[in-house]
């Protein structure tokens, strides 16, 4: 027996596009949430004005900070106590510091925003999330 999609949420009653690819898919690997073509980036973490494969408006969506500063906090954690651990452990000069730590909170942070802004996304287009407005009845 197939369950239904339609949310009991008043005003959300459309069931959700099978064809849809899911948010993690769309995370993972940059695809549009409407048609899960690849055209989600049009750089390293810069989203496209628009899906040139089905014309959704990439640039309506609005992810603002949130996973900027989630990763701020989650990847500063992880990597100052990973450099804690080893300057405790090995108590390498300050230059091997400079030579590890540099290069993997770049790659990190790239990596981490590019995957949490797509997946922010997709989950917008999925629930039609958008910025309230005075006089709305949502």
């Amino acid at each position: 027996m197939r369950r239904s999609t339609i949310s009991p949420i008043p005003g959300v009653s459309e069931p959700r596009d099978p064809t849809a690819p899911r948010p993690l898919d769309v995370a993972l690997k940059g695809l549009c949430p409407r048609c899960g073509a690849r055209t989600l980036f049009a750089g390293a973490v810069r989203f496209s004005d628009r899906c040139s494969a089905c014309g959704l408006d990439i640039s309506a969506f609005n992810v603002g900070d949130g996973p900027a500063a989630f990763l701020i906090l989650i990847l500063g954690a992880v990597i100052v106590a990973a450099a804690i651990t080893l300057e405790l452990s090995l108590s390498p000069p300050f230059w091997v510091h400079m030579l590890i730590w540099i290069p993997v909170t770049a790659i990190a942070v790239v990596g981490a925003l590019r995957i949490s802004k797509a997946a922010l996304l997709a989950l917008e287009y999925r629930n039609k999330a958008r910025e309230f407005r005075s006089g709305d009845t949502r």
